[in-house]
């Protein structure tokens, strides 16, 4: 194994193989993205011939930029191919949801369950509260099955479903159904996180107090069967039902609706620049077709896999690969409600362990948490039933990848990082194992899955020579596309497909190697420019990392009137150091040394987390706001709130101390 300290130069030229075949298979893997970008109206009508359709489309595609509409008048529904088709093909009894509450209460449900309520919820649904086809639902609940029935229940009648992370405040809660003009919320009383009782109800109420005039009713789910809330009627023209009565009023066999290939399945908020969280819409049959190929392809599942994603479903992350694209190949999908380290940084371990988890897809973020406490937990836990390990949410470095191989994987498991984005519904770039698998790179997404025509280019849109950083852009319109965003056809223009003509703009940076391989650099607008010069805060970041101390950190901007921005780095140590003037003084060597006098950082804080919503995000605008004095707004989507005001405390105080010397 390598040293920690590796560049991304390095690690392009290291090739990981599981076997002799690996090498051999990047030219087979090119051989087939080649046939699919010649023939890519019959690559991709052959995918989603995979699907079930009750009526067969007129037109593979039309492409009328920035606007594309795939399978055009084909007829299909989300919760028949995840749902019917299986138990029409003799797979009802195979588990769909094997489920674990943080408390440790267990459920398992078969494709047959699943299958009985959704029906039961999507009837009571259209035919006792007069749902129609492309009403809107918000889904605001935590990671219990009834989630997965929510939406599945909404699909099968033709309605728009709109998860919200259960994370999100009562007023970020009100904003979006406000901007839906939902007219049902399905909810939860509550449920666990790192032993506490996160009321959700409360928060619902308090949405609807913010004036949610569209929503007529509220489904709440009693998750909590020690802690009853009870139903409340703060305004009086919403109605208040249990989940158990709704479910009573519906049938247990209920036809599907036979959807058009372009009718909206779901919108999903996803942060924006400016703030104002934009309604990411997702068509169906094209949504589906691409969920479906790429699941199969990078994870190569199999009917026996066990696979545990732990990715929230309010993300993207737990809509496609999490729900959609399992259920559609009939997998067992295992879910844990719970925080990763509670009640100890064991309890994943002990689920892969006690379930036989066969793939295990989750973030860096995790990762570096797991790293930090320096444990070999292949060694601690029977991960022997582990195949294949995942990564998706940002970039992955090359010495977390490292670590995650040997200690989770045993140095036996491939590894695929995968990139993509909320916008493009499914992964864009990894290394497609159900294909053939190729040879790995630490911390390197590989190369575009089939059909994907990537290209990093600079400013002017010309593309850059290998190991030059440019900008991600994608090339040619694929099914997982986006529609638009919801009810702002303008900032969908402006916001990806204005930088550069004709070409879809991703917002990240990145490079290729010699083998064409991608190697993702972070987001084109978390960029420092000091004294002229831009700095992506992912590169620092890596760097800092790298350094043998450091578990995490995390770097911001600080105006500064002389170089425009000087660099503050909020550091979490690994256990077993301590914050030190000479460990800070290392670490900013150390920086310099791996990437150039310009990076320089200036102020160095030691402290115990960062701020990071229960996605894993670390929340750089509330670092920026700290050490630029301006307003921190809204904290609701953060894991831990009390980590703002950790790094406020230990800033104040190093800053203090810094002048007094």
């Amino acid at each position: 194994m390598m040293s920690q300290r590796i560049s991304i130069e390095d690690a392009s030229r290291l090739k990981i193989t599981v076997s002799d075949e690996d090498i051999n298979n990047i030219s087979k893997v090119n051989l087939l993205r080649e046939y699919a970008l010649s023939n890519i109206e019959r690559f991709w009508e052959e995918q989603a011939l995979l699907l079930h359709w009750f009526r067969r489309w007129d037109k593979v595609v039309e492409w009328n930029p920035p606007y594309a509409r795939w399978f055009i008048n084909g007829l299909t529904n989300a919760s028949y191919n995840a749902l019917d088709r299986h138990i029409k093909n003799g797979k009802g009894d195979k588990k769909a949801i094997v489920w674990e509450g943080e408390d440790g209460e267990k459920r398992t449900l078969t494709y047959n369950d699943v299958y009985t309520k959704v029906n039961m919820l999507a009837s009571a649904l259209k035919e006792y509260l007069g749902l129609k086809r492309g009403d809107r639902v918000t889904i605001y609940m935590p990671m219990v099955p009834e989630l997965i029935i929510a939406m599945l229940a909404c699909s099968r009648i033709g309605v728009i479903h709109s998860v919200v992370f259960s994370g999100f405040s009562a007023n970020a809660l009100a904003d979006r159904i406000n901007d839906s003009s939902s007219s049902i919320v399905i909810t939860a009383d509550g449920f666990y996180r790192r032993g506490k009782v996160i009321d959700l109800i409360s928060n619902v109420n308090g949405a609807l107090a913010y004036g949610c005039k569209s929503v007529k009713h509220v489904i709440v789910f009693n998750r909590l069967s020690k802690v009853n809330n009870g139903i409340t009627d703060p305004i009086n023209k919403v109605n208040y039902h249990t989940w158990d009565d709704i479910l009573k009023e519906g049938s247990s066999n209920y036809d599907a609706e036979m959807v058009e290939s372009n009718e909206p399945l779901f919108m999903l908020y996803t942060s924006g620049t400016t703030g104002k969280p934009k309604g990411i819409l997702h068509s169906t049959g094209g949504y589906l077709t691409y969920a479906n190929s790429t699941f199969r392809w990078v994870f190569g599942i199999t009917d026996n896999d066990i696979y545990f994603c732990t990715a929230d479903i309010g993300w993207i992350t737990g809509h496609t690969y999490v729900v959609y694209a399992p259920m559609l190949n009939a997998t067992t999908v295992v879910i844990y409600e719970g925080a990763p380290d509670y009640p100890s940084i064991y309890r994943w371990f002990e689920i892969i362990e006690r379930y036989r988890v066969s793939i295990f897809y989750t973030t860096p973020t995790a990762l570096r948490m797991l790293m930090r406490n320096a444990e070999d937990y292949s060694k601690r836990h029977d991960l022997s039933s582990l195949r294949l390990l995942g990564s998706v949410g940002e970039p992955i470095n090359p010495q977390v990848w490292l670590w995650y191989y040997k200690s989770i994987g045993g140095e036996r498991c491939p590894i695929v990082d995968t990139w993509w984005q909320t916008e493009t519904g499914a992964c864009m770039i990894s290394n497609p194992t159900g294909i053939a698998r190729l040879p790995m790179k630490p911390g390197s997404a590989t190369l575009p899955l089939p059909g994907v025509e990537a290209a990093v280019v600079d400013e002017h849109g010309n593309e850059v020579k290998p190991y030059t950083k440019g900008y991600l852009v994608i090339k040619r319109p694929w099914p997982g596309l986006m529609l638009t965003i919801w009810n702002d056809d303008a900032r969908y223009r402006e916001i990806y497909w204005s930088r550069f003509k004709g070409v879809y703009y991703t917002g990240d940076y990145a490079m290729q190697d010699d083998d064409g391989y991608f190697w993702l650099l972070g987001r084109a607008d978390d960029v420092l420019k000091v004294s002229g010069h831009r700095i992506g805060s992912m590169e620092l970041e890596s760097a800092i990392v790298a350094h043998d101390a450091v578990a995490e950190a995390a770097v911001v901007g600080k105006i500064d009137e002389v170089k425009g921005e000087s660099i503050v780095a909020f550091v979490v140590l690994k256990q077993g150091y301590q914050g030190s003037y000479s460990i800070k003084d290392d670490i900013i060597r150390y920086v310099k040394n791996k990437l150039g006098a310009i990076a320089v950082i200036d102020e160095v804080y030691f402290v115990n987390k960062l701020p990071k919503t229960r996605s894993g995000k670390i929340m750089r605008r509330l670092l920026k706001s700290i050490v630029n004095n301006t307003g921190i707004g809204d904290v609701t989507t953060l894991e831990d709130e009390a980590a703002v005001d950790e790094v406020k405390t230990a800033y104040e105080e190093l800053k203090r101390q810094v002048n007094s010397n």
